[in-house]
């Protein structure tokens, strides 16, 4: 984080909107390396200055990094007039103006999809993961409509490996997805890992071999992986290991569409 107004500093780390900071820098102890600062305006450096609040010393977090299990039905978006978003679901903490101008998604998930979403305030982490030459991973647990033998199975396997093609769909046209893995587990269960985002890809992939995607849900982007302990519409903030993991982890998966 580069020098920045006192008041921006904490109203991203959570004491409030501006005017509360306002009135916080006004009737409690503020400083900046043992000295009282009372200006809203008062320029520092997160990363040479000491800030304190009444007497407790602010660990400045650069960015944040939430991981969510996404509920179906909520929209993945900042604002819908018909129905409830993935903002809509994080608590009052992440309701600042500092997280309501930076926080944003790493790629989308279709209303009807459940699983792993990534909120950031890191805008070069996001280019990098949403760049269209980036190729890292992204699983997805599949239930199908109709079960597939043994034979189909393979075969299904067979075309996704060689990068299969998609139907147009909505204002999409048809397209050639690259080499994808498919592992089953059931007749209509399986688990596909792609290395693309295209709108709704998984649906329009399992189309093209005459059966139907009934049930959705991603499970992994690149090296991070959905906590089984959270529950539907349920989030919290990144481990400084899978932090590290995705700092460190390369091209990350671009997921511009929806899948």
């Amino acid at each position: 984080m580069s020098r920045a107004r006192i008041d921006k500093i904490l109203s991203h780390e959570g004491f409030g909107t501006r005017k509360a900071v306002k009135k916080l820098l006004r009737v409690s102890e503020v400083t900046v390396n043992g000295k009282k600062v009372t200006d809203t305006g008062f320029i520092v450096n997160p990363d040479k200055d000491e800030i304190c609040v009444d007497g407790e010393v602010l660990c400045i977090k650069r960015n944040h990094y939430i991981m969510m299990n996404k509920k179906p039905g909520v929209v993945s978006a900042n604002k819908d007039g018909l129905h409830q978003t993935v903002f809509d679901c994080l608590g009052e903490e992440y309701k600042t103006d500092f997280l309501q101008e930076n926080l944003h998604l790493v790629g989308r998930l279709d209303m009807d999809t459940e699983g792993l979403l990534l909120f950031t305030t890191d805008g070069a982490l996001t280019h990098r993961m949403t760049s269209p030459k980036s190729h890292s991973p992204k699983s997805y647990f599949v239930r199908l409509a109709h079960e597939e033998n043994v034979e189909r199975q393979n075969e299904i396997c067979r075309r996704f490996g060689e990068g299969i093609r998609i139907p147009a769909e909505d204002n999409e046209m048809e397209a050639d997805c690259k080499s994808a893995e498919l592992v089953w587990k059931t007749g209509d269960e399986c688990v596909l890992t792609i290395t693309e985002g295209k709108y709704h890809q998984v649906k329009r992939m399992f189309r093209a071999v005459e059966n139907e995607v009934v049930y959705l849900k991603r499970l992994t982007i690149g090296p991070l992986k959905l906590d089984p302990d959270l529950d539907l519409g349920e989030y919290r903030e990144l481990t400084e290991d899978e932090v590290d993991a995705l700092l460190s982890g390369g091209d990350e998966s671009g997921d511009e569409g929806e899948e």
